[in-house]
């Protein structure tokens, strides 16, 4: 079958076409300005049709309570053993400091993640602790939108307490969690997998995971990890994953699915040595980023309607660029940010609303605060 042209491609997702994998393979590897320009014009149009003109932002305060982990992911410059110089595990008390200061400065979500650490049990159950976790905070403040616990965090508890995915969702889902992240998900290909993150779970057990949250009425996000040993043909494995599994939360009237795709490229400076030297670069690449960002827009946007770059991979020159490729949303203010910044990221790790707001207008485009969900605040 003769491929088809860029020209061809693109009027046909124009048109409200779902393209095919191959057909994203072929415009990822665009090295024509003209073709790349026309990929971008596309994502743009698209973008402006699927989710408005108006740029999103969400005030929300990360919280990274331990970076004790039991996994040695080539890529992680956050993870420490316990005892290790820098190892941290924060106490309740820290928890619901680190939850009012978001609070004071105006946050509606908090986004809760940690290391994958054995000894974070309570009674001897490592479920107890996540709820305890949970608790701390809704107790005291039951507005907070808490979207936490990666599909990994979720096959850890269940690993460790021999629970069905689905308990360990719904206890949390019960106990005021309400939305959960899709990280984790690195490169949605096993091949890759065994290079990068060998002791996380497999691409099954990811899907497997966020479509149980989606039938138990928990939104997830969705992200990738680009930009490291990955191929042009294993991104568009992942992403045709993702809108796969968009279509079945839909197609099958689960009460939630994905809200968000949210690309991240990979930043070395800080990652372990083998990985950075086969990587070969400290930064993420600013036009490759922005061309997936473009194919991701054009291949899931019927699906996922809402994208958004990094600012603390590319810094928020770079993520306000994106906005111009596809993106319209600028992501939240973070407040505290440890995992990428470890890795030695150059974007910081707080943003304050007006900085985000100063970026968008930098634009043209109105800007808005959301919720979680993106619904209007």
């Amino acid at each position: 079958m003769k491929q088809k042209t860029v020209d061809a491609i693109l009027e046909y997702a124009w048109k409200g076409g779902d393209i095919s994998p191959a057909e994203g393979v072929v415009l990822l590897t665009q090295t024509d300005p003209q073709a790349i320009a026309s990929i971008r014009t596309t994502a743009d149009k698209l973008r402006q049709i699927q989710a408005g003109d108006t740029v999103t932002y969400v005030v929300n305060r990360n919280i990274n309570f331990t970076n004790i982990c039991e996994q040695h992911c080539s890529f992680c410059a956050f993870r420490r053993d316990d005892g290790d110089s820098g190892a941290y595990w924060l106490d309740w008390a820290q928890i619901l400091e680190k939850a009012t200061d978001g609070v004071e400065r105006g946050a509606t979500e908090i986004c809760m993640q940690g290391g994958l650490n054995p000894q974070a049990k309570i009674n001897g159950q490592s479920l107890a602790y996540y709820l305890k976790l949970v608790t701390t905070i809704k107790q005291e403040f039951p507005q907070l939108h808490l979207h936490a616990f990666s599909p990994q965090e979720v096959q850890f508890i269940a690993r460790i307490d021999e629970l069905e995915y689905a308990d360990v969702i719904a206890a949390l889902r019960d106990a005021g969690v309400n939305s959960m992240p899709g990280t984790a998900a690195e490169i949605l290909d096993d091949s890759v997998r065994k290079v990068l993150c060998p002791e996380k779970i497999d691409t099954d057990t990811w899907l497997e995971i966020i479509s149980t949250a989606h039938k138990l009425g928990l939104h997830t996000t969705s992200t990738m990890l680009s930009g490291h040993i990955e191929t042009p043909q294993q991104q568009m494995v992942h992403l045709e994953k993702l809108r796969s599994l968009q279509k079945i939360a839909i197609h099958q009237g689960y009460p939630a699915k994905i809200t968000e795709f949210i690309l991240l490229p990979f930043v070395g400076q800080e990652a372990p040595k083998p990985l950075r030297r086969r990587v070969g670069r400290d930064q993420p690449v600013l036009g490759d980023a922005l061309l997936l960002g473009a194919v991701a827009r054009i291949f899931l946007g019927n699906w996922i309607p809402n994208h958004q770059p990094s600012w603390v991979k590319l810094g928020l020159n770079c993520a306000t660029e994106a906005l111009a490729w596809g993106c319209n949303d600028i992501g939240g203010t973070l407040m505290e940010e440890h995992i990428t910044t470890m890795a030695g990221a150059v974007g910081g790790t707080c943003m304050e609303v007006d900085t985000l707001q100063t970026a968008i207008a930098s634009l043209g485009r109105p800007y808005q605060q959301r919720d979680t969900l993106y619904q209007q605040i």
